[in-house]
């Protein structure tokens, strides 16, 4: 029995760069410090100062972390207030009016949010951006998302307000400092900045002009499901939980079974769809080892591929995790041990009794009490109208937000926004063969997604593809081109699979 479930994100904020050029010098506006004394609605600047060059020992990071190394700004920390019970802190980084690009960026959260993203906003003041992030509001971090349980206010601003709210304040401390108002605005986040980033395209869609959106989260519920589904079919019976010592044989056995389906041997699995291993072909021949499963695991791993499904009527809820996916972060591990190390979220919803998720039962009633945190309309008029491109991407190999359910929302987008083609004018998806949970994997997985974005909203020019690398200790030794879905790289039969020069982006 499940005492508690909730959706499985991992902390992450993928920050990229743009090839915008700087912009002019702008005219002096006020200096950092007395910017202390703005006075916004809800909202309450609680410091003004600049920062040197140099580095920058981030609030809270571990002593052993190396310090972040940022060009001179002006930092400003601030908290809104929209309800009695809300505490949103958000930081807005500056850099000086020579070296703003004239742009702003809004960067997003993981997991639970409480805490400021240090990363984020040095990456982007490095860049020349007028750069912000939140903590969403929030009391607890990681997958701790016990902190809306009976708190409404709360799951309304990590689910929505706390970002459009860091938005609005930021742009306009921004343009109070610069003397004027920034030329475009972007948004990037994967996760729960994923979904923070289909929450603005949709629910406010002028607050940015282009928005990256990584392995989006968007609807909530859905990632809580898969967790607990994983969760059941491993726990039911004792005898049907795969011991982490196990997960390296269930990777190998799977590379093995279907690396080459896409015409080259890389240890990656192009796309899973493709991949149809089969679990009970790792049944042990005789007694139980670690490099094989007993026939009760082979069955659970069987349910965790095919997906969370209702027990009465057999119909699919969300997409399966994907083959090739086990050994990542927040894979098979996630469920190897004695308890499920996250919960909370299904607690928000006022009318689920508990303890135990019942899907044929619950799932209806959480998903109506908790629809505010659902984006799962694909419906984005307004954004498109007023000239937004999002760009969204995705690991093939990612275990928490199914690629499987990111290709459904995409594909969902194209019926409700007029086809493909007509879709492919503002949004495009770009999926990362190997690549994990926004990050590592087995496949090349270090790009600038906001790179990609920026000649599309500036300059109109769509992406089509763009390239990935994948870096060990430091080195590049694989590059391969992300293609637009629903085209892949395909090798050009010649010269070396490790260099995106020899493969050419094709449809099936």
């Amino acid at each position: 029995m499940i005492r508690r479930f909730a959706f499985a994100v991992v902390l992450a904020s993928v920050i990229a760069g743009t090839s915008a050029a700087i912009s002019p010098a702008v005219a002096a506006g006020p200096s950092c410090d007395s910017l202390a004394a703005l006075k916004l609605p809800d909202t309450t600047i609680t410091a003004a100062s600049p920062v040197d060059a140099g580095p920058f020992n981030a609030p809270g990071a571990s002593p052993a972390a190396a310090p972040l190394q940022v060009p001179a700004f002006c930092r400003v920390t601030a908290t809104i207030k929209p309800s009695a019970e809300s505490h949103i802190n958000i930081e807005v980084w500056l850099p000086s009016a020579s070296d703003w690009n004239g742009q702003f960026l809004g960067t997003g959260n993981g997991g639970a949010g409480g805490v400021i993203v240090y990363g984020a906003l040095a990456s982007g003041v490095r860049k020349g951006f007028a750069v912000t992030n939140t903590d969403l509001g929030t009391t607890t971090t990681g997958l701790d998302m016990s902190f809306g349980i009976g708190h409404p206010e709360l799951q309304k601003d990590w689910a929505y307000r706390a970002t459009h709210l860091m938005t609005v304040v930021a742009k306009e401390i921004t343009s109070r400092y610069y003397g004027r108002k920034p030329t475009v605005a972007y948004f990037t986040g994967c996760s729960t900045g994923g979904h923070q980033a289909i929450a603005e395209a949709r629910q406010y869609p002028e607050d940015y002009d282009g928005i990256v959106a990584g392995a989006p989260a968007y609807e909530t519920v859905r990632v809580g499901v898969l967790a607990a589904w994983n969760w059941m079919v491993t726990h039911e019976d004792p005898e049907s939980t795969i011991p982490a010592a196990k997960i390296p044989a269930i990777r190998r056995a799977v590379v093995e079974a279907c690396d080459g389906i896409d015409g080259i041997k890389d240890d990656v699995i192009d796309d899973p769809r493709r991949c149809a291993f089969d679990p009970m072909t790792l049944v042990c021949a005789g007694g139980d080892a670690a490099d094989c499963l007993t026939r009760k695991q082979a069955i659970a791993l069987k349910r965790i591929y095919q997906g969370p499904t209702n027990p009465r009527t057999g119909k699919p809820i969300v997409a399966g995790t994907p083959r090739g996916s086990e050994a990542n972060v927040r894979g098979l591990e996630l469920y190897a041990g004695p308890s499920l190390s996250i919960g909370g979220f299904f607690e928000w919803a006022s009318n689920w009794k508990g303890p135990k998720f019942d899907v044929d039962r619950d799932l209806d009633t959480v998903r109506k009490d908790l629809s505010f945190t659902d984006y799962s309309d694909p419906h984005l008029d307004a954004f498109r109208t007023r000239g937004g491109k999002l760009l969204v991407y995705s690991g093939w190999a990612d275990p928490i937000v199914t690629p499987g359910d990111i290709v459904s929302y995409y594909e969902g987008l194209q019926k409700a926004m007029g086809g493909p083609v007509e879709t492919a004018k503002f949004a495009r998806l770009f999926m990362l063969p190997g690549m994990g949970h926004c990050r590592a994997g087995d496949g090349p997985s270090s790009f600038d997604p906001l790179a990609a974005l920026a000649p599309w909203v500036e300059k109109g020019i769509a992406p089509d593809q763009f390239t990935a690398s994948l870096v060990a200790k430091g080195q590049t030794v694989r590059t391969r081109p992300i293609c637009a879905y629903p085209q892949y790289a395909r090798w050009n039969g010649t010269g070396s699979t490790d260099a995106a020069a020899n493969f050419t982006c094709v449809t099936r």
